[in-house]
């Protein structure tokens, strides 16, 4: 077991409880990407035994941490929301040295690469402007909400995976994220369990496409990774805090944020 991968488990389930923050971005500084979807893909298949040992320790750690730490995310965001997403801007940005490094970009990367983080990049970008859904939180399932909310959780966990694109920003699009925060916040255990279930399905349909498009074509998605985290720093970006104290610690959270990802960005550190 790589118990180590506890911890681990604890940033990407922290990160997946904020709006605007990948889960993939997460592993990505922590060197485990590609582990990542290789565990998941393999799990499903005759040879699961060997991919238990990384995927129950960091599974464990991100469901200790989604339950617990969904009531401090919401008070975060509600009472000290633009120095937690200034936190999560220096985390993102910290990343790009390591994947461009990891993409071989000086080398590699042509024209029609940069051109493609371009486009995807403000692609993303646009979506800071659309409003999300206005719905009222579930709690009760009807057959019409429970497939509702597994597609959800399906669509959210495929996002999960895209270093840039986060789970929960989807949810918040499609008017599902105050069900889902407020599920596991009050622990409504079928809700969970609907979400969940689609989260699973989203998991192995989107970690083989993944794996597939990286070993076939990789540098083309490389330079959809990095376009898609570019725009999500557009996504997270709070604004400027008003008040001299609230930017000094918006600023200070970057900072932290920063240099928590340039030092965790190696696998040989995480």
């Amino acid at each position: 077991m790589q118990w180590k991968n506890l911890y681990r488990g604890f940033f990407m389930g922290i990160s997946d409880l904020i709006p605007g923050v990948s889960g993939g971005t997460i592993a990505f500084i922590l060197g485990i990407y590609d582990e990542l979807l290789a565990s998941i893909s393999g799990f499903f298949s005759r040879n699961w035994k060997k991919h238990i040992g990384f995927l129950l320790p960091l599974g464990i750690g991100m469901g200790i941490t989604l339950l617990l730490f969904s009531k401090v995310i919401e008070y975060l965001l509600e009472y000290h929301h633009a120095p937690t997403q200034f936190f999560f801007m220096g985390l993102i940005i910290g990343v790009l040295p390591f994947i461009a490094k990891h993409a071989d970009v000086k080398r590699k990367f042509r024209l029609k690469h940069v051109v493609l983080i371009v486009i995807v990049g403000s692609a993303l970008a646009l979506t800071a402007f659309i409003k999300p859904l206005d719905t009222a939180p579930i709690t009760t399932l009807t057959t019409t909400n429970a497939i509702g909310l597994f597609f959800a959780g399906w669509a959210g966990s495929m996002a999960m995976l895209l270093p840039g694109i986060s789970g929960s920003f989807i949810l918040l699009l499609l008017g599902v994220y105050s069900t889902a925060i407020g599920a596991l916040s009050n622990l409504n255990f079928p809700i969970i369990a609907v979400i969940g279930a689609g989260v699973i399905i989203g998991f192995i349909v989107s970690s083989k496409v993944i794996s597939y498009l990286l070993l076939n074509f990789t540098y083309t998605t490389f330079a959809i990774i990095i376009g898609l985290i570019l725009g999500s720093i557009f996504v997270v970006y709070p604004g400027i805090p008003l008040g001299g104290t609230a930017l000094v610690i918006s600023v200070l959270t970057f900072i932290a944020g920063l240099f928590i990802a340039l030092l965790f960005s190696s696998p040989k550190k995480a």
